[in-house]
């Protein structure tokens, strides 16, 4: 029977470690100042009829921390490129010289880091979230078990693994939150 509670402990560990693992990500395409090929991850361009991730149609490099370039494989591909970035709404203004697409990374005010801030408060919450839900279905697996005869006290102590893996993978996201805070706001 403690094999069906540890298998249950494992895939609600499981689950929260996806939701650190996302949040980790999301937290990439969040700018903090200093230019990151990450930060146009979340472009896609249209590459002859289908929406295709930028990495996969450029080389996206960062030569200094206030430019990023991105150089096609295909000279014909730099409107588009110019284009998708436009359109993906991150607040960058794409430059065609004719051999790739620079792009000046604006210092940030006062105000878009606060924005910047409350974006990744949103995307840590909806981690814990993901976090409380695995803890939700772990416990009600583990009530399932004690209907079907396990004893009563492993089921407590059970719950009580799962609510202190909980409480340590909440603990992650909140770390993991103040160490992009700080870099969001670092000037």
């Amino acid at each position: 029977m403690t094999e069906e509670i540890n298998l249950i402990k494992e895939q609600a560990k499981e689950s929260m470690l996806g939701a650190i693992d996302h949040l980790q990500k999301s937290l990439l395409n969040i700018r903090a100042g200093k230019a990151s090929p990450q930060m146009l991850g979340s472009v896609f361009v249209d590459y002859y009829g289908s929406a295709t991730p930028l990495s996969q149609v450029a080389n996206v490099s960062a030569p200094d921390a206030r430019t990023l370039t991105v150089t096609p494989w295909e000279k014909n591909m730099l409107q588009p490129i110019e284009k998708a970035i436009m359109l993906a709404n991150l607040g960058l203004n794409p430059m065609n010289n004719g051999e790739a697409v620079i792009i000046n990374i604006p210092v940030l005010t006062e105000e878009r880091r606060k924005d910047l801030v409350k974006q990744a408060k949103s995307e840590a919450e909806d981690a814990k979230i993901s976090i409380r839900n695995a803890r939700k279905d772990a416990n009600n697996d583990i009530k399932k078990e004690e209907k079907n005869g396990l004893a009563e006290d492993i089921c407590k102590a059970a719950e009580d693994d799962i609510q202190k893996l909980t409480d340590s993978y909440v603990q992650k996201v909140d770390e993991v939150l103040s160490s992009k805070e700080e870099e969001i706001m670092k000037v």
